[in-house]
């Protein structure tokens, strides 16, 4: 993982008081918020990357396992009992066993405890799962409609996933393996990608099922006809009854959103009539509901 020196990135020194990160901290978040700097892709991770070091300095016990470790700091208390660890190998005639483990130490031990020098306790190696990493994707809705495969970058390198049809706006998915690289022989940590999906359609999606308004003229809720309703799939025709009542829902089944991971299942679609009253109406116009009234 690239290390990240958030004292630069707050442009504070390593002495900073909490009040001092505090007002860095605020100073360029202001500087660099997405809403005063859009489209500005560079801004945007800038932001990013200054909330990142905000929560790691201005939480005391973070910022004093990132000021010993750097880039390993989530590191630390496994580290540390590595480091027990390492001591109680040592010969009992070793005049340096009580000597305590110096700073200066620090790189020998990560030596020989995590990857290979090949010197003794080769056999005690300790082995790190690596860290797990988030990732967010964002896709408008009609994207995850049909089933569809996305290369992403992740750690400088590509993977090609699988997005099923039907995932819904904030269901995160893990991608085993593709997380930081482990430590000492460990296994790779996971990948936890989280869906934003953005609705850019007339449809309210609830799960499966969608819903819409469809106005119609009075005419047709009082006589009946036919209508066409627009759906995801396609154009779909549809009679309405006659004397239908503002406010009227009927359903077509099928013709919602997939279900997700079950292929070829969609939830319904939900329609409500909102009749529309004639605007602007002639004299006869307005003539002919007089008498329509008086009947």
């Amino acid at each position: 993982m690239e290390f990240i020196d958030y004292y630069k990135v707050l442009d504070i020194s390593k002495k900073a008081s909490p009040e001092d990160i505090k007002k860095a901290y605020r100073k360029l978040a202001r500087k660099y918020h997405p809403d005063l700097n859009p489209n500005d892709k560079t801004a945007e991770q800038k932001f990013k990357d200054i909330n990142e070091a905000n929560e790691v300095l201005s939480n005391p016990e973070n910022r004093k396992k990132y000021d010993q470790y750097g880039k390993d700091w989530k590191h630390a208390e496994e580290f540390e009992k590595a480091k027990q660890s390492q001591q109680q190998y040592k010969r009992p005639n070793d005049q340096q066993q009580h000597k305590d483990f110096s700073e200066s130490d620090f790189s020998d031990f990560f030596e020989n405890m995590f990857g290979s020098s090949g010197r003794s306790y080769k056999s005690n190696q300790v082995k790190y799962r690596g860290e797990d990493y988030n990732a967010e994707l964002h896709l408008n809705l009609l994207d995850v409609y049909t089933t569809s495969k996305k290369t992403l970058t992740i750690n400088n390198k590509n993977i090609r996933i699988t997005i099923p049809a039907g995932v819904e706006n904030g269901q995160t998915i893990k991608i085993k393996n593709h997380g930081g690289p482990g430590l000492g022989g460990g296994p790779n940590g996971d990948l936890y990608l989280t869906f934003i999906i953005d609705n850019n359609t007339p449809f309210k999606r609830d799960k499966s099922n969608l819903y819409i308004n469809k106005n119609i003229d009075i005419y047709t809720a009082i006589l009946g006809g036919e209508i066409t309703i627009d759906t995801l799939d396609g154009k779909v025709k549809l009679n309405v009854k006659p004397e239908t009542q503002n406010g009227t829902k009927v359903k077509l089944k099928g013709k919602g959103f997939p279900i997700y991971k079950k292929e070829g299942a969609f939830g319904d679609l939900y329609i409500t009539y909102t009749i529309e009253i004639p605007k602007n109406l002639s004299s006869k116009q307005k003539e002919l509901f007089r008498e329509l009234s008086k009947l």
